[in-house]
């Protein structure tokens, strides 16, 4: 080993450790993972069974998955699930975006934890309309739920689906409640026009409204208004506690307006705050409540009835859609006709009737 010159005596106070030759080209202290352990649809279900949350995640992935093999995994784990499904309440939360609905649901998710619940929450984020990526930040922000043994929260990307909700989110919904999850709630990305994805799936559907943004019924659509079986009016604190019960009259009149719903309930306006944690409780009594009403009177089978037929029409629309667009022979087609209507050969409904009768006529081929 060759000592360094500036260990020699005239360079005083001075000391240069002479290192390691040779070191290895790989890093003996690192580890490498196993290659991952591929399932048989059994396994899967006897794990969603027993509570195993690894499983339950890995589930969920093949539930999101466009490939074709994990899609006829999931099937098959999904057919195996149904006879142990149902057995939950399913609440769906919406708003306007700053409404705080992650702050709700975490602050609504730790009160049911607490009163020994089993608790999923499926938080949908938006996905980008130029990179088709989601942040999926949602598990990040409830740190104070994420870390509850009960408790199991999802981040799914809405992949530009309908309402903002996942396409497979009901699907998931049938795994949670196998896994025996009690109560679910589902966070949607936002008040919109198609948010009646949301409230297919679920028995309850809440709109987390706030103060402090002009008008307070402005921006928020008639259609939202009469779906929602309740509205929670957040952010009931500091100096917003008498703008928010302001609010809450306003939204109560503008309630009273609206012909009365199909399951006869009618609902409420409350005051709340996630970071206080005051009104949660209220908010959850008043979903117990609407649940307790609806199953006396018949509403609540009715409903996940009329659920399951509308969910059965969605899976051949997009099974349509998919047969479609992926088909080998209509991709050529597809580009011819575009060409056209863009160089003005001939028109959009045109080119449209000529793709789907090609489509047709392909079908009866085969």
């Amino acid at each position: 080993m060759i000592d360094h010159p500036e260990n020699s005596a005239e360079y005083k106070g001075l000391t240069v450790n002479a290192g390691v030759q040779n070191l290895p080209s790989v890093n003996p202290y690192a580890t490498f993972r196993r290659k991952k352990t591929v399932l048989t649809p059994e396994e899967y279900f006897e794990g969603i069974r027993r509570g195993d949350m690894t499983i339950l995640s890995q589930a969920v992935t093949l539930v999101e998955s466009n490939l074709l093999a994990d899609q006829a995994i999931a099937q098959k784990v999904i057919e195996l699930c149904l006879p142990y499904a149902g057995n939950s309440i399913r609440v769906g939360i919406t708003g306007v975006p700053g409404a705080g609905k992650s702050t709700f649901i975490e602050a609504l998710g730790s009160e049911l934890c607490d009163q020994g619940k089993k608790l999923a929450v499926l938080a949908i984020d938006p996905s980008s309309e130029r990179s088709k990526g989601s942040i999926l930040g949602d598990k990040t922000r409830m740190n104070e739920l994420s870390v509850k043994s009960n408790a199991f929260i999802r981040p799914s990307p809405s992949a530009g689906s309908l309402g903002g909700v996942a396409r497979k989110t009901r699907e998931t919904i049938v795994l949670c409640e196998a896994a025996g999850f009690d109560t679910i709630l589902l966070e949607t990305v936002g008040v919109g026009q198609s948010e009646t994805a949301a409230h297919s799936m679920v028995d309850y559907f809440l709109l987390l409204q706030v103060t402090g943004t002009g008008d307070e019924l402005q921006g928020i659509k008639r259609g939202i208004m009469e779906m929602a079986d309740g509205i929670a009016i957040n952010k009931c604190d500091g100096n917003n506690i008498e703008r928010a019960h302001a609010a809450r009259v306003s939204f109560k009149n503008a309630l009273a307006l609206f012909p009365p719903p199909e399951s006869g309930w009618k609902p409420e306006a409350i005051c709340c705050s996630a970071i206080d944690h005051t009104g949660v409780k209220e908010v959850w009594e008043n979903i117990e409540q609407y649940i307790d009403f609806t199953r006396k009177n018949g509403y609540f089978d009715a409903h996940r009835t009329e659920q399951a037929k509308y969910w059965m029409y969605e899976t051949i629309n997009q099974a349509l859609l998919d047969g479609f667009y992926k088909n080998e022979q209509m991709e050529h087609r597809i580009e011819v006709a575009e060409r056209q209507v863009l160089n003005n050969e001939v028109s959009s409904f045109i080119a449209a009737h000529n793709l789907l009768a090609a489509y047709g006529h392909n079908q009866q081929k085969q």
